[in-house]
C-alpha cells in the first residue's frame, strides 16, 4: 500500500445526472409514502406532501448554486467544510452519511416484498441480502457502468409509473381519495393536525436524497452546466410522479388498505383490475426498476460520501483506499455490512413505538437529510458573505428569499419530527455523538490531512502509467491506494 496519485474521470453528462437524481429518489413513488396515509389521511399527508414539495423545490434551486461553484464529491460536506472550517464538514458529512447508509436497508426490504408478490414463499429477507450483494458487485466496476446503469432503470421506473397511473385511471373515484382523508375523519379538526404532522417523515421519502447527484459533480463534463441542468429537471419530474402516484393511488379503492405497506402499487392495481391481471404480474416485474434504480443510486454515492469523508480524515483512511478499478470498494462494502444488519433485525423493534423497522428507518434517514439541509443552506448564506468572488455559474433563483423558505421549512420539518418520532431522534443523537467522539480523537489527522481539490492543479510527474488510456478530462486527488502499481481512475 502507498500513497499515491489518483483521477477523478469526467464521464458523465447532464442526463446522467438527472437519470441519477431522480433514480436516488424514485423508489419514493413505490413504497415508504403510504405510511404516511396510517397517520395522515389522504387529504392530511397532501397537505404534509405539498409544504415538503415547496422545501424541496426552493432547496433545489439553492442548493445547485453551490453544486455548480464547488463540484466536489463529497457534496453538502465539502460545502460546509469550505463555509465553516473542519467542524462545520463533520457536521454536514455526517448527516450525509446517516441519510444514505439508513435508506438502502428499507429499500432492499420493499425489494423483497415486491419480489415474494411476484414468487409467493420467497423469503423479503433472503432477497434483500442477495441484493445488496449483486449491487455492491455492481457498483465495484466503476462508475461509467453503474451511472449507464442508473440511467437505464431510472427510465423503465419511469414508465411503470404511468403505465400505473394510465391502467388504475379507469377505477379512480374521486370520492374513494376523500373518503376520510383527514386522518381518518370526513372533517378537518385540530386532532388533524398531529397526524399531518407526524406523516412529514414520509412525505419526504418520496424526495428524499435527489441531492445526491452533487456527489458526481467530480464526474461530470462541464459539471457548472450538466449540474444545474440535472438537479432542476430531476426536481420538476419528482414532483409531477409523486402527485401522480399518491392521487391515482388514493382513487383507487380504499386506500386504508394501502397504509403500512411496503407494496401499495399492485395493491392498488388489484383493487382496480383484480390480484390474477397480467397487469399486476408486470407491475410487480417493472416496479422493481424503480427500487432497483434508488437502491443502487444510493450504494454508489454513499460509497463516494464516505469515500470523501475518509480522505479528508473524518473516517479510517482504509475506507478512502480504491481498488484496481479505482472503485472505493471498502467504502461500498462497509454500507452493505451495515444495510445487512439492519435487514437482519427487521423483526425486531429497537426503537420501542410501535412502528416497523422500515419506518423507522426511513425516519432516521429522514433526521440525516433533513439536517443536512439545514446546514447546507446555512453555507449558502456564509459562503455569499465570506466569499463573493467566487465564481457562480449558476446563482440560487430569488435569492434570498427561496433559501430562508428552505431553510424555514426544514427547521420546521426537524421540530416536529422530533416531536412525533423522539425514540429515533435519540438514536439520531446517540449515532452523532459516537461520530464525534471518533472526530474528537482523529481531529489532529482531520487537519492535516485537509483537503482543497484544485480542478486545475497539474498532473505529478512521477505518476505512475495505467495500462489503459483514459478517456475524458481528469483532475488530480490524493487517497490512499490499495495494492496499486499503476494509475488509478475513478
Amino acid at each position: 500500500m502507498g500513497k499515491q496519485k489518483s483521477t477523478l474521470k469526467r464521464k458523465l453528462n447532464a442526463f446522467h445526472l438527472w437519470g441519477i437524481a431522480v433514480g436516488l429518489v424514485i423508489s419514493g413513488d413505490y413504497f415508504g409514502w403510504s405510511y404516511g396515509w396510517a397517520s395522515g389521511g389522504t387529504l392530511g399527508f397532501l397537505i404534509a406532501t405539498l409544504f415538503v414539495a415547496v422545501m424541496y423545490v426552493t432547496f433545489i434551486f439553492s442548493f445547485t448554486e453551490m453544486s455548480c461553484a464547488i463540484p466536489q464529491a463529497g457534496g453538502p460536506f465539502a460545502y460546509a467544510r469550505r463555509a465553516f472550517g473542519p467542524m462545520g464538514g463533520f457536521f454536514a458529512g455526517t448527516f450525509t452519511l446517516i441519510e444514505y447508509v439508513c435508506a438502502p436497508p428499507s429499500i432492499a426490504l420493499a425489494i423483497g416484498a415486491y419480489f415474494s408478490d411476484l414468487v409467493p414463499g420467497l423469503s423479503p429477507v433472503a432477497i434483500a441480502i442477495v441484493a445488496y450483494g449483486l449491487f455492491v458487485a455492481l457498483n465495484l466496476c466503476g462508475v461509467s457502468a453503474a451511472a449507464t446503469f442508473e440511467l437505464a432503470v431510472t427510465i423503465i421506473a419511469i414508465c411503470e409509473l404511468l403505465v400505473f397511473m394510465g391502467v388504475v385511471a379507469p377505477g379512480f373515484e374521486l370520492t374513494n381519495f376523500l373518503s376520510h382523508g383527514w386522518a381518518g375523519s370526513d372533517t378537518f379538526s385540530m386532532g388533524t393536525i398531529g397526524g399531518i404532522c407526524a406523516s412529514i417523515p414520509f412525505a419526504i421519502w418520496f424526495f428524499l436524497a435527489i441531492e445526491g447527484a452533487s456527489m458526481s459533480a467530480e464526474e461530470a463534463k462541464n459539471p457548472q452546466v450538466t449540474v444545474k441542468k440535472g438537479f432542476i429537471t430531476g426536481i420538476i419530474t419528482l414532483v409531477i410522479l409523486a402527485a401522480g402516484v399518491m392521487m391515482f393511488a388514493g382513487g383507487s379503492g380504499d386506500w386504508k388498505q394501502l397504509s403500512n405497506l411496503n407494496d401499495p402499487l399492485p395493491k392498488a392495481m388489484m383493487m382496480v383490475v383484480g390480484q390474477k391481471s397480467s397487469w399486476v404480474h408486470m407491475l410487480v416485474f417493472l416496479g422493481l426498476f424503480g427500487l432497483l434504480a434508488s437502491f443502487h443510486g444510493i450504494i454508489m454515492e454513499a460509497g463516494r460520501q464516505i469515500f470523501a469523508l475518509s480522505r479528508a480524515g473524518y473516517l479510517p483512511k482504509s475506507l478512502s483506499w480504491v481498488n484496481r478499478r479505482a472503485v472505493p470498494h471498502w467504502a461500498i462494502i462497509s454500507t452493505a455490512v451495515f444495510g445487512i444488519v439492519c435487514v437482519l433485525c427487521n423483526s425486531f423493534d429497537p426503537f420501542f413505538n410501535g412502528q416497523s423497522l422500515t419506518a423507522n428507518i426511513i425516519t432516521l434517514a429522514c433526521f440525516g437529510s433533513i439536517t443536512m439541509y439545514i446546514i447546507s443552506m446555512m453555507s449558502l448564506f456564509k459562503l455569499r458573505k465570506t466569499e463573493p468572488n467566487l465564481e457562480r455559474p449558476y446563482k440560487a433563483i430569488c435569492y434570498p428569499t427561496f433559501p430562508i423558505i428552505a431553510l424555514i421549512g426544514a427547521v420546521i420539518c426537524f421540530v416536529l419530527m422530533i416531536y412525533y418520532n423522539f425514540n429515533v431522534f435519540v438514536a439520531f443523537v446517540i449515532i452523532m455523538a459516537f461520530c464525534y467522539g471518533y472526530y474528537v480523537y482523529n481531529r489532529k489527522a482531520i487537519k492535516e490531512d485537509f483537503v482543497v481539490i484544485d480542478d486545475n492543479a497539474p498532473e505529478a510527474e512521477d505518476e505512475i502509467e495505467s495500462d489503459v488510456e483514459p478517456e475524458g478530462e481528469l483532475i488530480g486527488e490524493t487517497v490512499y491506494v490499495q495494492d496499486s502499481d499503476r494509475k488509478h481512475n475513478i
